[in-house]
C-alpha cells in the first residue's frame, strides 16, 4: 500500500524542501532548500534519514495532515504546539502515527518555521537533483508552489537506518537582538566610516517584507562613499547588499544569483541557519569575523550535527 500524506490544511505558507540544489548559481538558478537547514538535517537524524531527505517546512503557522496508512514523524526547528489526534509531539522526537491519524500544527510559539520530516521521506520528482521548492522560479516540490488543502504527497521507501530516538537538545532562544557574525563585504570599502560604525553597532528590525528571497531589515540607513554605479555581479548567499535608501538586505535562499548594489558584508555559514528562523519583529545586530573564524565556527557546527547522528 503507498504511503501518504494528505493536505486537510497547508497553514500560512508549507512548501517541500531539503538541503537546496548546489552550484547552478551561474545559470541563474539559486539554491532555495530549507531555510533553516540544521533544523531540517536534526529532525531526519531523529528519524534514521539521510540528512538530506526532503521534509515539509511550516512558516510562522503551520497545517494539519492526514496520513492514511500511518507513518513514523518527527519535528525540528521551532515549537508550533504540535499533536497528533490531540495528543503533544514535542520537537525532536519520534512519534509513530497510525493509520487515519492526524498531525496538527499550530501557530510558532518560537521562531518561524518548523519542519516535519517523515521516515523514508516525501517523494516528489528532483529538479536539477533536488526536491526543494523554489516558488521563485516555480520549480521543485509540488508543482513549484506551496502546498494547498487537497494536495496528497507520497512518502518515500523506509530508509536502511534506524529509527535512533529523540534528541536531547537544549536550543537556547537565541538573545534579543540575535547576534549574526559576519565576514567583510566585497564593497566594504565603498562605504563611509560613519555607515561602517553604524552597521557594526546598530540594531536593526526584521520587518515585514522578510521572505525566501531576503531579510529586509529596518534601522540607521547605510551610506556609500561614492554615487558610483556597480556593474551588476554574481552574489552569495548571506549577501548583506544596501539598495537604494540605505535599509540593508540579507539576500536569502532563494535569492536573485546576480546583483548591482554594494554589499557591506556577508553571514557566515554556521549562522545562516539562524536567519531562517527570523520573523518580523526580531532584533538583530551584526559581528565581524574573519575568514578563519567563520571556517572553524562552520567545522565545528558540522562536528555537532554528526556527532548527533554518531550517538544517538
Amino acid at each position: 500500500m503507498t504511503r501518504t500524506i494528505e493536505v486537510q490544511s497547508p497553514g500560512l505558507f508549507t512548501t517541500v524542501q531539503d538541503l537546496g540544489r548546489r552550484g547552478f548559481g551561474p545559470i541563474g538558478v539559486s539554491a532555495s532548500g530549507a531555510a533553516d537547514s540544521t533544523a531540517l538535517r536534526l529532525a531526519n537524524i531523529v528519524l534514521g534519514n539521510p540528512q538530506n531527505t526532503a521534509g515539509l517546512e511550516m512558516t510562522l503557522q503551520g497545517g494539519q495532515f492526514l496520513f492514511p496508512a500511518g507513518a513514523i514523524v518527527a519535528l525540528g526547528g521551532s515549537d508550533f504546539g504540535s499533536a497528533v489526534d490531540g495528543q503533544s509531539l514535542p520537537l525532536w522526537t519520534p512519534r509513530e502515527v497510525r493509520p487515519g491519524q492526524v498531525l496538527t500544527c499550530g501557530r510558532s510559539q518560537s521562531g518561524a518555521r518548523c519542519y516535519l520530516s517523515v521516515r523514508g521521506g516525501v517523494c516528489v520528482p528532483l529538479i536539477l537533483g533536488s526536491a526543494s521548492t523554489d516558488v521563485v522560479s516555480g520549480l521543485g516540490g509540488v508543482e513549484g508552489r506551496a502546498l494547498r488543502r487537497g494536495d496528497c504527497i507520497e512518502i518515500g521507501p523506509e530508509p536502511r537506518g534506524l529509527v535512533r530516538g529523540a534528541l536531547d537538545l537544549t536550543l537556547a532562544t537565541p538573545a534579543n537582538p540575535t547576534i549574526l557574525r559576519c565576514t567583510v563585504g566585497p564593497q566594504f570599502e565603498m562605504f563611509t566610516p560613519e555607515s561602517v560604525e553604524r552597521f557594526w553597532g546598530s540594531t536593526y528590525t526584521v520587518t515585514a517584507d522578510a521572505n525566501r528571497m531576503g531579510i529586509r531589515l529596518a534601522g540607521t540607513p547605510l551610506e556609500t562613499a561614492t554615487a558610483k554605479e556597480l556593474i551588476s555581479e554574481g552574489v552569495s548567499l548571506g549577501s548583506i547588499q544596501v539598495p537604494a535608501g540605505g535599509q540593508p538586505v540579507i539576500l536569502f535562499v532563494e535569492q536573485q544569483t546576480t546583483g548591482g548594489y554594494a554589499k557591506i558584508a556577508n553571514v557566515i555559514a554556521a549562522d545562516l541557519p539562524v536567519l531562517g528562523q527570523l520573523k518580523p519583529g526580531d532584533h538583530i545586530r551584526f559581528q565581524c569575523v574573519d575568514l578563519r573564524e567563520a571556517r572553524e565556527l562552520l567545522y565545528i557546527q558540522e562536528r555537532w550535527i554528526n556527532s548527533c547522528e554518531a550517538s544517538t
